[in-house]
């Protein structure tokens, strides 16, 4: 039975070469975009199934979950990869520029996540992999509202971690450093005039195709050029002098 892979933001760059290197392997793809014409292109190309729709929109998760179980029976592997820079100044604050980075990178991945879920427990398990950035790992001062968004998605995809993997899906992420994609295409010739290497979408897509094998829950893989991914480790922080733990959270209903 063949694998059937969901992917956002797949009509171009990152998610587009995750597609390719799935249906390569041989994964039946559900091509999410708001670019409804290449997510179309890509899957004729495929041979996959193609879903139009704005990631902002929760219906736009369900809707390429539905057609993932309908077109092919099951849900295994899903990539929550849409997502944009934000451009916003918050000296000259522009509230719906603001809502939108928020919306596509963040609301995105949590939509996703959430309607997905039941998709793939009812398969008996499955993995989710959320792109993120270096900029979810460190400041980049050149956006600091679409750094606060990658740190959001970092963070759920770690508090998600255990919890996801008792259920039988394992959920991880991907930190690319400067890709050679839309998102960078206007500064394309400034990294390499400066003899800055860009990452090829190739380069990240083996990266997500190894966060969805990885056994560890919650790995958070760093790619950077001429560089294996390679895992993140998170320093510890201090507890309480006298080194109590915190309890067990209770549940309430």
């Amino acid at each position: 039975m063949s694998t059937v892979a969901l992917i956002t933001g797949a009509a171009s760059g990152i998610g587009a070469a995750v597609a390719r290197r799935l249906a390569r392997g041989g994964a039946r793809c559900v091509l999410v975009d708001v670019d409804a014409d290449g997510a179309e292109r890509l899957a004729k190309e495929l041979d996959g199934t193609a879903v139009a729709g704005d990631v902002t929109d929760r219906d736009t998760s369900a809707r390429a979950v539905a057609t993932a179980e309908r077109a092919y029976g099951r849900l295994d592997l899903v990539h929550l990869n849409a997502g944009i820079s934000s451009g916003v100044d918050l000296t000259a604050f522009d509230p719906d520029q603001y809502r939108k980075a928020v919306g596509v990178n963040v609301d995105g991945v949590v939509y996703g996540v959430a309607e997905s879920l039941p998709a793939l427990t009812r398969g008996g398990g499955g993995a989710i992999v959320v792109t993120s950035s270096l900029a979810g790992l460190v400041a980049y001062d050149g956006d600091p509202v679409y750094t606060m968004t990658k740190h959001a998605v970092v963070g759920l995809v770690r508090g998600l971690a255990k919890p996801l993997a008792a259920s039988g899906v394992r959920i991880g992420a991907v930190c690319p450093g400067f890709t050679d994609t839309p998102l960078v295409a206007g500064m394309r010739d400034v990294f390499l005039g400066a003899g800055f290497p860009l990452l090829d979408a190739e380069d990240v897509a083996a990266a997500v195709e190894t966060a969805f094998y990885s056994e560890e829950p919650g790995t958070i893989l760093i790619v950077q050029p001429g560089r294996a991914p390679v895992p993140y480790r998170f320093a510890g922080v201090p507890g309480p002098a006298g080194g109590e733990r915190p309890p067990t959270p209770i549940t309430t209903t």
